[in-house]
């Protein structure tokens, strides 16, 4: 038994680079050979998508893609026939705007539907700023949440902050975050300024590119530590331990 409709194309689920970094560093030859032979991409930036695929296949047609655009301005309506290409039986690749597909993306809705039709997905292999962070974080790999963004009201995020330490508390568990890059500086604050000064915060920007820079240290240590944030893509993780 086969976990897809044999007539149909597959859901390649392409990972993009986390910024300008070397392909070759971050991306397995096996990639390139794959995305050589599609032409029908489901893309969350057609610019930054087309720049993507030139920088791994230069040689490839670019007037031969079909990009389709999944963000928040597509149409619901319309994303059901964005799976059509596959049940024609061309394989089709889905590509987040960096990282990996479906996680911290809209992409997730294409692959909902992919299963629902019966479209065989293959998720590849390339870098998740989630998961790199976590890996260099020190803290609990074994039990760790995701939430996106946090409220942008002053008293809500505080909240929420206070709120999710006491679960890592609870629970030995790592709380994953990210922010929009401009307000980086004012999160790390925000975090500093509101978490028990033995919390350990990690920070975790410019993953995999030649300007990386992670670091793990307490509440308390991170009022001595001066970084530059702004406006440079970044994970932030807390932990208290128990």
């Amino acid at each position: 038994m086969t976990s897809g409709n044999k007539d149909y194309g597959k859901l390649y689920l392409i990972p993009v680079s986390l910024g300008d970094s070397n392909p070759e560093k971050v991306f397995p030859p096996m990639n390139s050979r794959i995305i050589d032979g599609i032409e029908d991409f489901i893309v969350e930036n057609e610019k930054s998508a087309r720049r993507f695929i030139k920088q791994i296949l230069p040689e490839k047609s670019q007037q031969s893609l079909k990009l389709k655009t999944l963000n928040k301005f597509t149409e619901e309506s319309e994303i059901p026939t964005f799976l059509n290409a596959a049940k024609d039986g061309k394989n089709i690749g889905l590509l987040s705007e960096a990282g990996c597909p479906g996680v911290a993306d809209p992409g997730a809705e294409i692959v909902k539907l992919a299963h629902r039709y019966n479209i065989q997905v293959v998720p590849l292999i390339g870098p998740s700023s989630i998961l790199l962070a976590m890996m260099a974080s020190g803290m609990n790999g074994q039990s760790f949440t995701f939430h996106g963004y946090l409220p942008i009201d002053k008293k809500d995020r505080k909240h929420e902050i206070k709120q999710l330490e006491r679960i890592s508390t609870e629970k030995n568990q790592a709380q994953i975050f990210i922010e929009t890059p401009y307000r980086n500086m004012k999160f790390l604050e925000d975090l500093i300024q509101n978490l028990h000064p033995t919390t350990r915060i990690c920070v975790a920007c410019d993953l995999t590119l030649e300007s990386e820079f992670i670091k793990t240290a307490t509440a308390s240590e991170w009022k001595n530590i001066k970084a530059d944030l702004h406006k440079r893509p970044a994970i932030f993780i807390i932990q208290r331990d128990l």
